[in-house]
């Protein structure tokens, strides 16, 4: 087990927060059309659907990585946009009435609610491929061409059919079903682990000439966190409100969603989650202090309140 130094090593991330969200917040207000730019309403929508709202855990994950393996976060701004930028298309086209037909995200309107769902669509599909552009145009100087080859390979299966997509189809799947833990576990390290490991992934990739184990010490890690975030989520959506999360609670009950609470109980899901966090920090412990701030991440993903 992590000692308590390394469960709570500072309030580094209380610092480090804010300015990476505002970081990758201005690189993507660069990144996408201008509202006023043909066609208007599609990149309008755009915008609306990235900007100025969410955590921006996986860019955060994406900058603290960076740091993790001795990297100037402020040359990370490609890969961050990127897994963000998907992030904010998977969360358009679920929000759709043929997928989880939800009102309200982020606190405001959805999407399709704020315009239409043919816009939506167009605005997920477009948010895709901006990401991989992104990447292409983004990333730093100093990454070889076959790590910017290994870092597109990374987040196209991240967020296709043996990742996030595939996750969503599971999870359409398993909606009225009872699964086991190891069932509903696959489920989610598709649907939301994929994206976390990607963006864990990309921030390590950067670095020139990175060893192989610690590569495979931060993917032990960002799977862990992945879990861990999903089991929060699903504790969130029994216990919390929906002024607090930003779009409606109670909703997978209503939709006899597969869940960690509904499976093990909310108790025995806490411990699981807490559990997660142990081994995401047990990941880490080869690393030295700039490790820190990924350390603080764990612990920030399973206490947050939204």
């Amino acid at each position: 087990m992590s000692s308590p130094s390394n469960r709570n090593p500072s309030k580094l991330l209380e610092q480090r927060l804010p300015t990476y969200q505002a970081q990758v917040e201005e690189a993507l207000d660069r990144l996408l059309p201008k509202a006023a730019t043909l066609p208007m309403r599609l990149h309008e929508a755009m915008r609306y659907a990235v900007l100025g709202t969410g955590k921006r855990l996986r860019p955060v994950l994406v900058y603290a990585t960076g740091e993790a393996v001795g990297l100037d976060p402020q040359h990370l701004n490609g890969p961050a946009c990127a897994v963000e930028l998907i992030h904010a298309y998977s969360l358009v086209h679920d929000d759709l009435p043929c997928m989880d037909d939800d009102d309200l995200r982020r606190g405001r309107p959805t999407c399709h609610k704020a315009y239409d769902e043919a816009t939506a669509v167009l605005t997920g599909d477009a948010l895709q491929s901006l990401a991989f552009r992104a990447l292409a145009e983004e990333t730093p100087g100093h990454v070889s061409a076959e790590a910017r080859l290994k870092m597109v390979a990374s987040l196209s299966v991240a967020a296709g059919s043996r990742g996030m997509v595939g996750g969503q189809a599971l999870d359409l799947e398993a909606t009225g079903r009872e699964l086991d833990l190891a069932q509903l576990e696959d489920l989610h390290v598709h649907k939301t682990g994929a994206l976390i490991r990607a963006s864990v992934m990309l921030g390590a990739l950067c670095h020139p000439d990175y060893d192989h184990d610690r590569l495979e010490r931060l993917d032990r890690y960002a799977k862990s966190i992945g879990l861990a975030f999903q089991i929060r989520d699903d504790i969130l959506d029994v216990e919390g409100n929906t002024e607090a999360l930003g779009k409606a609670s109670g909703s997978d009950a209503r939709l006899s969603k597969a869940t960690y609470p509904g499976l093990l109980g909310l108790a025995e899901a806490r411990r699981h989650g807490e559990e997660l966090v142990e081994r995401a920090l047990e990941s880490l412990e080869p690393f030295d202090s700039q490790a820190n701030c990924l350390r603080e991440m764990a612990t920030f993903i399973i206490e947050r309140r939204s």
